[in-house]
């Protein structure tokens, strides 16, 4: 290998080394923010201390809305790259809603083509709750909910109301 070459690869390396440094302070600071002042509704942790990049969230349904009182889980999969490339989040627990794909995952702009940098968990979780009560059926990764939400909005909210109930038991 000549000189420029291993010179490139070991600068590749120290910038790997950098991004998972910035993505672990990143996520510690996330993490101080959540225990320290939570958004209303949210909680999040790493599922363990020796990986700070698979965290479980809980959010509460939001009061006055077909969400109220339900106890909804995620799963938050941070990149390496983050915070410069957004997590994945899914809910794990049973979820009809026009912006949440069948197998739990959440359809919106903040985690994909408007992801910004300045995002933190805290900022997510509160998008996220905000999108129980305010669905945008016109971007549907559930087609049937979407329907539902827009051209029968009692059938919609009745079930919902069910998987919140049964959320709680």
């Amino acid at each position: 290998m000549s000189a420029s070459g291993a010179g490139n690869a070991a600068m590749r390396g120290n910038q790997v080394g950098t991004t998972a440094r910035t993505s672990r302070l990143r996520l510690l600071a996330d993490l101080r923010d959540m225990q320290q002042d939570p958004p209303e509704g949210c909680s999040a942790s790493p599922y363990c201390e020796d990986n700070l990049y698979t965290w479980g969230a809980t959010i509460i349904g939001p009061e006055e809305s077909e969400w109220e009182n339900a106890v909804l889980t995620l799963k938050l999969t941070f990149p390496d790259q983050y915070p410069e490339k957004p997590p994945r989040v899914r809910f794990t627990c049973e979820i009809f809603h026009p912006n949440v794909y069948h197998d739990g995952n959440v359809c919106l702009s903040l985690l994909s083509e408007n992801w910004s940098a300045a995002y933190s968990v805290s900022s997510i979780l509160i998008a996220i709750r905000s999108l129980l009560t305010d669905p945008n059926p016109n971007s549907p990764a559930n087609p049937e909910a979407a329907h539902l939400f827009s051209m029968d909005y009692a059938d919609y909210k009745r079930r919902v109301r069910r998987i919140a109930q049964k959320s709680l038991e």
